[in-house]
């Protein structure tokens, strides 16, 4: 096969690994942030705690992340077809991407939460603020180099669940390799689909650690505890410096004297 007729089946399975991995990054977000905040207000001591609560959102997470994504997807064939009208091609695989990868997400962000300082809550809560502004103004801020750094695990996860989703018929680059370089025995595309895929992975990665650096130059714990204090604590005007005392003249002082003893 020629560089010609490889390069439109390339350009297409990187559109629609890029499609997959996006979409079923957005919306993992948006799942496995909840879930792992939830399994850390929920557990025992915690603003929330609810045992029960706790144990079933645990059990759902353990048993999705129990699962291999090979068999999960082919499992949900029947849920992909239903929600978006086929088993096959990038939008059906985005399904079972986004069930395999939210419990995963979930418990990074769960571990991220509970890595920060249990002390910066319980300033939060003296000043009264309550579970909201705990997760929005503590939480969230503090986690969030963890988070991003977990959150490029999982967008890696991806890219190689997309690969896998292409043995079934999801589409990406994963199905170009299966589809021309493993039945028709097409070595060199098979050889080009693993440098992008390589490429892909390598870009993320550098990317996550850049911001992580970043956010961890920014971050920490003092400047939080700063951030805190000018957060609630009342607005006092710096005292103003006494105006100095006038020495007084001793002619003058002189003078007063004598005027004072006539």
């Amino acid at each position: 096969m020629t560089w010609s007729e490889m390069q439109p089946l390339l350009h297409d399975a990187c559109l629609d690994t890029l499609f997959m991995v996006w979409w079923s990054t957005v919306y993992s977000v948006i799942g496995g942030v909840p879930l792992g905040i939830l399994l850390v207000l929920t557990d025992r001591g915690a603003l929330l705690q609810n045992v029960v609560v706790n144990r079933v959102i645990g059990t759902i997470v353990n048993l999705g992340r129990s699962l291999p994504f090979i068999i999960l997807i082919v499992w949900l064939i029947p849920l992909s077809r239903a929600i978006v009208g086929t088993s096959i091609g990038p939008s059906a695989a985005v399904v079972a991407l986004v069930i395999g990868a939210v419990p995963f997400f979930a418990r990074l962000v769960e571990t991220a939460v509970r890595e920060v300082d249990k002390g910066l809550v319980e300033a939060v809560q003296s000043m009264g603020g309550g579970t909201w502004t705990v997760v929005l103004k503590v939480l969230l801020p503090q986690a969030l180099p963890s988070l991003i750094a977990g959150l490029t695990t999982t967008v890696i996860a991806l890219i190689g669940y997309s690969a896998m989703a292409g043995a079934v018929g999801g589409g990406g680059l994963g199905n170009l390799a299966i589809t021309y370089g493993y039945m028709r025995h097409e070595t060199g595309l098979m050889n080009i689909t693993i440098v992008l895929l390589i490429v892909i992975v390598t870009v993320v990665q550098f990317a996550g650690d850049l911001t992580v650096r970043r956010l961890a130059r920014r971050g920490g714990a003092q400047p939080a505890a700063v951030g805190l204090r000018r957060l609630w604590a009342p607005s006092v005007k710096p005292a103003q410096p006494a105006a100095p005392v006038p020495t007084p003249d001793p002619a003058t002082t002189e003078a007063a004297a004598l005027t004072k003893a006539r």
